[in-house]
């Protein structure tokens, strides 16, 4: 006979299966209803926990998003940071803190994109992780009515920029000094920011 399950968090020896099972139904769930589609609640009902657990492992939905994808960096915490300090030089701490995180891990960002690409899937990591943590975040800071439009365009110039110097690699911006590429780029994307 086993013994009941207790209540509360986990042992700290099923911890770890716990986190896996929380990831492996989410990335399931994401990726067939999306990040709006996906609740906290079905996914710890298809991993067999409380909801309580995806908040106390993950924090909120959009970590856990980021957690599924196994990136190199948060860009949750990346894009808080940028967005703390106010619209007033945003332009230039997004493209330093992206280009500062990202230059390090050129091959794992060229893969999500290539992946995103490639699938034709508008619900694709690489998309959500766009729309749900960059766009969402910029859309706190910016002002006015227009300001989901530009949130957009913003994170395609970041987005189309970062493809040029990751996954298509043209020269000069592929080995461009991040100063170089943050002082000529910086300016234009700030006029989308006000």
């Amino acid at each position: 006979m086993t013994a009941p399950r207790r209540r509360g968090r986990p042992s700290a020896e099923s911890a770890g299966d716990t986190k896996q099972a929380i990831l492996d139904a989410a990335r399931t769930q994401f990726a067939a209803k999306g990040f709006a589609g996906a609740s906290m609640r079905s996914i710890a009902a298809d991993a067999g926990v409380d909801a309580s657990l995806i908040s106390h492992y993950f924090g909120d939905k959009a970590r856990l998003l980021v957690a599924t994808m196994q990136l190199p960096v948060n860009p949750v915490e990346k894009i808080a940071s940028v967005v703390e300090g106010g619209p007033d030089g945003m332009a230039e701490r997004l493209l330093r803190t992206f280009l500062s995180a990202w230059d390090p891990h050129r091959d794992a960002f060229s893969a999500m994109i290539r992946t995103t690409l490639g699938s034709g899937d508008g619900q694709a990591p690489m998309i959500q992780l766009a729309r749900n943590v960059l766009i969402t975040s910029l859309l706190g800071v910016l002002e006015g009515d227009d300001r989901e439009l530009r949130a957009n365009l913003i994170a395609g110039q970041l987005i189309g920029m970062a493809t040029m110097r990751y996954v298509v690699r043209m020269e000069p911006l592929a080995d461009a000094p991040i100063d170089d590429v943050v002082r000529l780029y910086a300016a234009p994307m700030q006029q989308l920011i006000g």
